[in-house]
């Protein structure tokens, strides 16, 4: 058991993620790296606030290019945390101290059901299951630190 998510998570970390379109019958893959920083200065009422940023390869469709994402971490003094996307909306509740988490995100008509599993020390796993009228989609990634 952990006893903090965002201790845990900071660092660098590589990242091979498999995405799959059900609906499409169209699978890819995405290869980087994840690395978990506090960001310089205080957010509004001076809360910490740390940045996921993947950058790397997206392979989908035939086509392979650059890809990336950004997401904040406000951690809790719990040991949990609060993940937005990076223009401040909110995503999902993530906590890690158990070893297993499970989360969920609706995202216009279609929902988001994750699932977050701590594997060791250096190995940590999330799925993301997708479905609605617009989606049938599994992501799996798998991040092993650096």
């Amino acid at each position: 058991m952990l006893h903090d998510t965002v201790a845990y998570l900071l660092g660098t970390w590589h990242v091979d993620r498999e995405l799959v379109d059900h609906r499409a019958g169209v699978a890819g893959t995405f290869r980087g790296t994840a690395v978990f920083r506090d960001l310089p200065g205080d957010a509004p009422g001076g809360a910490r606030v740390v940045e996921h940023a993947e950058q790397g390869e997206l392979a989908w469709g035939g086509v392979v290019g650059p890809a990336g994402r950004t997401l904040h971490l406000h951690p809790a003094a719990d040991g949990s945390a609060r993940v937005t996307f990076a223009d401040g909306r909110e995503f999902h509740d993530l906590d890690l101290r158990p070893g297993r988490w499970s989360a969920h995100h609706p995202c216009a008509a279609d929902d988001y059901a994750g699932t977050f599993t701590v594997v060791s020390p250096d190995e940590w796993r999330v799925r993301w299951d997708v479905s609605g009228p617009t989606k049938d989609h599994t992501l799996i990634t798998v991040y092993r630190r650096v």
